[in-house]
C-alpha cells in the first residue's frame, strides 16, 4: 500500500479483546501485521465493561497507565489506537475513549454523552462535548461510544462537521443485534461516512455481549463483519468514497434546517 499518497486508511476493528496491556498489545501488533493504520478497540477495553463501584475503583486520569500503554504501543507499531477506559477527573468518572496517533500523541479524547440505563448513569457522568474529531493522514476521524450511535443526531453532527470515519467503541448486549445489523449501516449511509463499530462478545460479568462488530462504508455496505467470537477485522476507508456517496445521496445538502427547530424539544407523552 502506498502510504506516501495516504489515499486509503486501512482500519482494524478489534472484537472481544481481554482487558489490560497484554491483550491491547496483541491487538495493536496484529493490526500492524495486517497493514492497518488505525485500530479501534471496544468500549472500556482497558478494564473491560465495568459499572458501579468497580468503575470508580479502576478509574484513572487521562494521562494514566492506559494512556501510557496505548502511546507506547502506537509508537512501537506505527498504528493509531482508539481505546476506552473509565476516566477520573476530580470527583467525576467518565466513560471515555481516546485516539492516540502513530507517534504516541493523544489526538482526541471523548466522554460518552448518551449513557444507557440506570446502572451506567449511576457509574458515570455524561460527557458534555458531542463533537470530538482529529486528523489522521488525510481523513478526519470522529469519536462516539456505543449508545451514541443509536441516536441520529450525533452521527449527523459529525457528518456536517466533515468527519470521514466514525470510530465507535461499543459494549452492546443481546438481544439488541439490530443495532449493528440495521442502525450502524444506516448511520453510515444516511451521513455518507465510514463507521468502525468495535464490540465485545460473549458472556462476561453477567452480561452477554452481541459481537457483530463491523466496518460500514458511506454507501451503507458492510465492508467487514464479525460473528459471535473474538476477531480482528480489516477494511479500507477513503475520502473519495465519502465524497461519492454524499454526491449520489445528497441528504446533507437537501436538508431543511428551517423546519427542524422543534426537534430539540422533549417528545410529548
Amino acid at each position: 500500500m502506498a502510504w506516501g499518497k495516504k489515499e486509503l486508511l486501512r482500519i482494524a476493528v478489534a472484537q472481544g479483546i481481554a482487558p489490560g496491556e497484554e491483550a491491547l498489545g496483541a491487538v495493536v501488533e496484529g493490526a500492524a501485521r495486517g497493514g492497518a493504520r488505525l485500530v479501534v478497540a471496544p468500549e472500556l477495553s482497558w478494564t473491560g465493561y465495568v459499572l458501579g463501584r468497580e468503575a470508580a475503583r479502576v478509574a484513572e486520569p487521562a494521562d494514566g497507565p492506559a494512556a501510557q500503554c496505548a502511546a507506547a504501543l502506537a509508537r512501537r507499531y506505527g498504528v493509531a489506537v482508539v481505546y476506552g477506559w473509565p476516566e477520573r477527573d476530580g470527583t467525576a468518572v467518565y466513560n471515555s475513549t481516546a485516539l492516540v496517533g502513530p507517534d504516541g500523541e493523544t489526538l482526541a479524547t471523548y466522554r460518552k454523552t448518551h449513557l444507557y440505563g440506570e446502572e451506567e448513569r449511576a457509574a458515570f457522568a455524561p460527557g458534555g462535548d458531542l463533537l470530538v474529531q482529529a486528523r489522521l493522514d488525510d481523513l478526519t476521524i470522529g469519536l462516539l461510544v456505543c449508545y451514541d450511535i443509536e441516536f441520529p443526531e450525533p452521527a449527523r453532527a459529525h457528518a456536517l462537521a466533515g468527519t470521514d470515519v466514525l470510530a465507535v467503541p461499543t459494549a452492546l448486549t443481546r438481544p439488541y443485534e439490530n443495532v449493528p445489523r440495521v442502525l450502524v449501516p444506516a448511520r453510515a449511509y444516511e451521513n455518507g461516512l465510514h463507521v468502525a463499530y468495535a464490540n465485545h462478545c460473549g458472556p462476561h460479568g453477567g452480561l452477554d455481549f452481541a459481537g457483530l462488530s463491523c466496518l460500514a462504508g458511506p454507501d451503507g455496505e458492510v465492508r467487514a463483519r464479525a460473528g459471535a467470537s473474538p476477531a480482528l477485522l480489516f477494511g479500507d476507508a477513503d475520502r473519495h468514497s465519502v465524497a461519492a456517496a454524499r454526491a449520489d445521496t445528497p441528504y446533507l445538502t437537501d436538508r431543511r434546517p428551517d423546519l427542524y427547530a422543534d426537534l430539540a424539544r422533549s417528545p410529548r407523552t
